[in-house]
């Protein structure tokens, strides 16, 4: 009898303990979770844009009319609505220049949502600007995508 409590004690330790590492790798994000999906997306938005392909770096934004955009000049609503937002704001190579992101920093609110800081750095030849963002990501079947986007430009940045 006593052989089959101390099994099980031991069962119900192992059990518990597998189950809150797993709930604490869950919480603090892994080399595969939500962090590194948000800064994957990232690298391939600023790979693309330093290509010249804005209709793939607009890929990691969520295609629908939810969408939204905050900006300097207002609140732009929908996927097609940020689309021609940045076409019209870079209709080619050297009005889109070289992106940097730097100082990311991704928090992830649930395992669906994360809230993306950072600054964004543009190196052209008609001039340099930049300043910081914030984004907010959902989790959707098809992956992660960029549901509010707020970029402000900083002078000097």
């Amino acid at each position: 009898m006593k052989r089959i409590t101390w099994s099980l004690l031991v069962v119900a330790l192992a059990l518990g303990t597998g189950s809150l590492l797993s709930a604490r790798r869950a919480s603090q994000g892994s080399a595969t979770g939500p962090e590194a999906a948000v800064r994957a997306i990232l690298d391939e938005q600023q790979s693309a844009w330093n290509e010249g392909k804005v209709d793939v770096f607009l890929e990691g934004y969520w295609n629908s009319d939810g969408l939204t955009f905050s900006g300097s000049q207002g609140i732009t609503r929908g996927f097609a609505g940020v689309q021609e937002r940045y076409r019209r704001s870079y209709p080619d190579r050297q009005a889109m220049g070289k992106l940097d992101f730097t100082g990311l920093e991704v928090r992830v609110l649930n395992p669906d949502a994360a809230l993306v800081l950072g600054h964004w750095h543009l190196t052209r030849e008609k001039g340099d600007i930049g300043g910081v963002f914030s984004l907010v990501f959902r989790r959707f079947p098809e992956g992660w995508r960029i549901i509010h986007d707020h970029t402000s430009v900083v002078a000097g940045s």
